[in-house]
């Protein structure tokens, strides 16, 4: 008989965590107008709001902080950050920056424009994240999804949601001139997707299809260790090989990404951008300075690109990922067995539970997501994200609300953090929640919204 499955890590130091009544969860909800963003941790038993920035560091990474070469220029701990990208990722040129967005906020400066010089352009991708959507619209171009259709049934079992329609984005190639089309966008794994992978072979062809028209390519990489895991345990072909050969495998159909490293870069704080093409990099490198700073630290610290390059290089480890992963799948297959309906087959950071199946009787118009969201805080003080109605935004040509094909509440589980007793908590607490799902029947309305990316400040008040 084989040997029940451990975490390959021992917890060095630890948090408290405070229980609160439900009386109290419900003032602080009504006092934070309803939205989940606008808590505060301690108010908070089990945060499943995001895992950007949320995972516990290693013991090599602390290490790290501590050799942290802070010198404005030429500092010890880019070249090390520099070493890395390159061994892992295969890209020689770089820019750090303080985090994913502001990498998205340089890149696409360089390749779309400032101010309005968006109108009239398109990014083709599989389901832009917000911040990356939010970016685009900004410049007044357009993002347009080409995701595969089963990506959005929650019940589908297809192995590679995340993958791209080659139909859909050879209609865009199509449809517009090539100065219309600053750059294609994959993200690995796709989080708007529900934490779903894209398969190399997908990859492979998106890369033939963009060099075709003259399209670069481009990787929203902040989970890319998580989708090279993907394709080792499910795309044929890839199951002997290791973890770092399926990620040179992914990068070098490429010609940029960015990086979000406070996922699989298991830090803190920290992102960075990498260039096939030394003149983009130089081309980007001037509003790296603007924005962020110096081309040797752009937005980030010394010691934090220090733990970052002995981040990425656990992140890229099986046994890890294997954990890491693996830890998603318990809290969905306990889900699954509350006869919960979630987005299969389970992601690679987070379980996606279809907020339309689980309360059927509240309206599309007031936020369902968001609903259930505010009812599993009440209930036991777990805190998850919207992925629906809110963070979908409304048009900005028509102002009218985007009802996208799914609507998610997101439950993104934190690195090396919370045990699977956390885990039996919060499926128990989703259970409780869907006993009393037939009675509820009203969800929300808008009181205050934001011009774009409204769901991080949004405010909102009971529907009547």
């Amino acid at each position: 008989m084989d040997l029940p499955y451990a975490e390959p890590y021992r917890i060095k130091t630890v948090e408290p965590l405070r229980r609160s009544t439900r009386a109290e969860r419900e003032a602080w909800i009504a006092q934070a107008k309803y939205n989940l963003f606008n808590l505060r941790s301690e108010q908070v038993f089990v945060d499943l709001l995001t895992d950007s920035g949320t995972g516990a560091m290693s013991s090599a990474q602390w290490a790290e902080i501590m050799l942290g070469d802070e010198s404005y220029a030429g500092a010890s701990s880019y070249y090390k950050l520099k070493d890395t990208i390159e061994e892992i990722l295969g890209f020689k040129h770089f820019l750090p920056t303080h985090q994913g967005r502001a990498a998205e906020n340089v890149l696409f400066s360089a390749l779309i424009g400032v101010g309005d010089a968006g109108a009239g352009k398109v990014v083709p991708g599989n389901s832009h994240f917000d911040t990356t959507k939010g970016h685009i619209e900004f410049r007044k171009a357009r993002a347009i999804d080409c995701t595969i259709d089963e990506a959005f049934d929650t019940q589908a079992e297809h192995p590679f949601k995340g993958n791209i329609d080659l139909a859909k984005l050879e209609a865009v190639f199509k449809q517009y001139p090539r100065e219309a089309i600053p750059l294609c966008l994959l993200t690995v794994t796709c989080n708007s997707s529900g934490g779903q992978p894209v398969s190399l072979e997908n990859i492979k062809a998106v890369a033939k299809l963009c060099k075709k028209y003259g399209i670069p390519l481009f990787f929203d990489s902040a989970r890319f260790a998580e989708n090279a895991y993907f394709i080792k345990l499910r795309e044929k072909g890839c199951e002997k090989k290791s973890i770092r050969d399926i990620v040179r495998d992914m990068f070098k159909h490429a010609d940029g990404m960015t990086m979000s490293s406070k996922k699989d870069g298991i830090v803190n704080i920290g992102g960075f951008i990498a260039f096939r093409d030394e003149e983009l990099w130089r081309r980007a490198s001037t509003f790296n300075i603007m924005f962020e700073g110096f081309n040797t630290y752009g937005g980030m610290a010394g010691r934090d690109m220090g733990a970052l390059s002995v981040g990425l290089h656990e992140a890229t480890e099986f046994d890890y990922l294997e954990s890491r992963v693996g830890q998603v799948a318990y809290l969905g297959q306990k889900l699954t067995e509350y006869g919960i309906a979630v987005q299969r087959p389970y992601g690679g950071h987070a379980i996606f539970v279809d907020a339309k199946k689980f309360l059927p009787r509240v309206a599309k118009e007031e936020f369902q997501a968001q609903t259930l969201g505010i009812e599993l805080y009440k209930e036991a003080g777990v805190r998850g994200v919207e992925i629906g109605t809110l963070l979908a935004d409304r048009d900005p040509a028509t102002a009218k609300e985007r009802y996208p094909a799914l609507e998610l509440l997101r439950l993104a589980i934190p690195r090396r953090c919370y045990t699977n007793a956390h885990m039996d908590y919060v499926a128990a607490a989703l259970g409780k929640v869907k006993e009393r799902a037939p009675l509820l029947t009203r969800g929300y309305a808008i009181a205050w919204e934001a011009p774009i990316m409204r769901h991080f400040t949004v405010q909102l008040k009971p529907a009547t």
